[in-house]
């Protein structure tokens, strides 16, 4: 599974997937939206349960083997040896207000770690791919982390959880602290958008506490391959089960934890 030629095979046939996915978020994005509430500020779409149904079942064939995690038809979430991490439409409520930063976040997970990664922005017109060990890349152009290294130089993204009525407190007093040594801040609405933009270059760091396995598998393993660093916000190694995660250039890294851990 994890040989590199193995891995670009099923990336390629993946990426196949998801071009297909892409039409249907684009196909949707031209006629009215039908939403409804998950939480106060949580929303679905159909657009999210068509897209994931479409992936699920043109991946089942690409590797048998696998199971999926996925954001709207999981009711457990787990992690056993070979796993597909879905996010459908990340960035549903920018989607719903017309905002084209939405992604398709698909990442494979093999045992102990995602191998392979895939950021799709279908109406932005980009899309972010790695294999463990094989660099990352955008639209087939290789990638690397910015080389900021002040925090004062330094443009960072967040994003706010969906339980921001009982954690405000907690969220201002982090977003203060960053906001007062930063550059300045970005919170784009779509996590899976916000890492592979700090693989890019684009954002020198990012951190965000209130993920899922979704939101996070296919970015990390992007910025892991661009040559950046990842933490929880106590500095210990990024998991996908937790629900934090700090994501930077390296080089800020440091400075970055010592202000939202």
């Amino acid at each position: 599974m994890r040989d590199r030629k193995n891995l670009l095979e099923i990336l390629s046939r993946a990426c196949s997937v998801v071009d297909g996915a892409g039409d249907i978020i684009r196909e949707h994005n031209r006629k009215p939206r039908r939403i409804r509430h998950k939480g106060r500020i949580d929303l679905v779409t159909e657009t999210d349960l068509a897209v994931e149904e479409y992936i699920k079942e043109h991946l089942s064939s690409l590797l048998p083997e696998a199971s999926f995690l996925a954001e709207e038809g999981c009711s457990e979430i787990a992690l056993g040896d070979c796993v597909w991490v879905l996010d459908p439409v990340d960035g549903t409520t920018n989607f719903a207000h017309g905002v084209p930063v939405v992604a398709i976040s698909l990442g494979l997970w093999h045992r102990d770690r995602v191998i392979l990664g895939i950021v799709d922005t279908p109406l932005l017109g980009e899309r972010f791919t790695a294999v463990l060990g094989g660099g990352a890349f955008c639209n087939g152009n290789p990638l690397h982390v910015s080389k900021t290294d002040a925090l004062t130089e330094a443009l960072v993204a967040t994003g706010f959880p969906y339980t921001i009525e009982q954690d405000l407190a907690e969220v201002m007093r982090r977003l203060g602290a960053v906001l007062a040594s930063c550059q300045g801040i970005r919170r784009m609405g779509a996590a899976a958008v916000d890492l592979a933009y700090v693989a890019a270059g684009r954002y020198d760091a990012f951190y965000e506490k209130g993920l899922r396995p979704w939101d996070m598998a296919a970015g990390t393993l992007l910025v892991e391959e661009a040559g950046g660093q990842l933490s929880r916000f106590d500095g210990s190694p990024m998991c996908l089960l937790e629900r934090d995660v700090v994501a930077s250039n390296s080089r800020l890294h440091a400075a970055l934890l010592s202000l939202v851990e």
